[in-house]
């Protein structure tokens, strides 16, 4: 009941054209009306057809004597005349009849007028009686002593509210309505086809995807595409150019900052006081840090630059394999044990120095967290058209609740002791993304933290 409730209050553009169809439907059927309503309150001609009123005379006249017959042949002949239901159906639409013979009605259509005294002989007249005005016409044959009394309603107003009393402008919408809401709803369903497709090329993007939107036929959703390619081109060109400085900055950081390491090397080579030589430690440790962030850095916007490098075929345990034995000198001195397990021929397409960046991140981060005597394993197996790369270690853990932060760039989960940018996982993920894959960490039960990145096999 819930689901339903939101579905009807949540705004839908396809309800709101759908009822503008049917209130516009409505609204002709009301113009219809009161156009035929109008015509009919000042059309005379039926009440001057002078034939009309010589078939009643006739019929009254031939059957005088016998009331029976004579009550039905007029019944008769009205309901032909008024050419609307029978004698019980709705008069309003039609002209009413009244017969006189000496003074006393022997026939008259449900309701009539049945007083019209002083009424002038064969002149139309225009009555009000019971709030409505009425049209009368009264033709005598005064040898046979019969008089004849026809009568419509005279004002747009009290005819209108006549035929709506009796159903006749609410009836055909209602009756109408059901069968046309199905091909109404299916005509704006196709007319909104462009503008689903649309939405389906945008969802089915990734997040670094800022491509042009494809042109749409129709002029009025090509100029929305037109200003979502303007917006989209524009935030590209944003995104590169603050790659582009912060490549430049970090490119140009990484003199200075190798240059500074090198002095203070030469320092602690000329025999410093132990103060001294303490101070210089500091500025080598952190000019070490600041050389690998700047690193990071640049990696991380080569990462996110698409197209700087050509896909190809990469073997990815042969990749994984020369990445191990590049750090496997790092986890000596962490006294960390590297231990690889992978399936042979796993390719993939993309970029190396990319893939290489993703390795270097998550097993490095696997070897500083991991306590000494700890295990890194390494496992790369293809599953589902995907080959899947994971690293586990025998560390803290991410918590949960951080799992999906912990790729952020720049963040770091509390109390952490262990040094470092925050990039690395963020780079991690872009290579992954770039790829056409995803990567997260998953639940170990024995503890420590398991990554996986899955990238699509070649």
């Amino acid at each position: 009941m819930t689901r339903v409730w939101r579905w009807i209050t949540t705004p839908s553009l396809t309800r709101r054209l759908l009822v503008a169809q049917m209130a516009l439907l409505a609204v002709v059927w009301s113009l219809a009306l009161a156009f035929l309503v109008h015509e009919e309150a000042r059309d005379e001609g039926e009440l001057r057809t002078d034939q009309l009123y010589d078939v009643l005379l006739y019929v009254t006249a031939a059957l005088d004597g016998q009331p029976e017959r004579q009550r039905q042949a007029l019944a008769l002949a009205d309901r032909a005349m008024r050419q609307v239901g029978g004698q019980d159906g709705p008069a309003a639409l039609g002209v009413l009849t009244v017969v006189r013979v000496h003074g006393r009605i022997v026939y008259a259509t449900p309701g009539a007028l049945p007083d019209l005294a002083g009424a002038r002989d064969g002149a139309v007249e225009y009555r009000t009686a019971a709030g409505k005005q009425w049209a009368v016409r009264t033709v005598r044959d005064r040898a046979a002593g019969v008089e004849i009394s026809r009568m419509k309603l005279g004002n747009d107003t009290d005819l209108f509210l006549s035929l709506n009393a009796r159903g006749y402008y609410v009836l055909p919408l209602l009756v109408s309505l059901p069968f046309l809401v199905l091909p109404a709803w299916w005509s704006i369903r196709l007319a909104l086809r462009p503008w689903r497709r649309a939405a389906d090329e945008i969802a089915a993007r990734g997040p670094h995807d800022l491509s042009p939107i494809a042109p749409l036929p129709q002029r009025e959703a090509m100029a929305v595409i037109d200003s979502v390619n303007a917006l989209l081109r524009r935030v590209e060109d944003s995104a590169a150019r603050e790659r582009r400085f912060i490549a430049d900055a970090a490119h140009e950081l990484r003199t200075p900052l190798a240059a500074l390491r090198v002095n203070v090397e030469a320092l602690q080579q000329q025999g410093a006081a132990a103060a001294q030589d303490e101070l210089l430690a500091g500025i080598v440790r952190a000019s070490g840090r600041a050389t690998r962030l700047v690193g990071q850095l640049l990696l991380l916007m080569r990462s996110d630059a698409a197209g700087a490098e050509a896909a190809r075929p990469i073997a990815l345990d042969a990749l994984v394999q020369d990445r191990l034995a590049a750090l496997a000198r790092l986890a000596d001195v962490r006294g960390v044990e590297l231990a690889l397990d992978a399936e042979a021929g796993l390719t993939v397409q993309g970029q190396e120095g990319a893939l290489v960046s993703l390795v270097d991140n998550v097993v490095d981060n696997a070897i500083k967290y991991s306590p000494p005597g700890g295990t890194v394993s390494v496992t790369l197996t293809r599953a589902d058209g995907m080959v899947q790369l994971c690293v586990s270690d025998s560390g803290p853990g991410v918590p949960e609740a951080l799992r999906e932060r912990v790729f952020e760039r720049f963040f770091r989960t509390p109390d952490q002791v262990q040094q470092g940018s925050g990039l690395g996982l963020a780079i991690a993920r872009a290579v992954a993304d770039g790829h056409g894959g995803d990567i997260a960490i998953r639940a170990v039960p024995a503890g420590g933290c398991l990554i996986c990145a899955r990238l699509p096999a070649a």
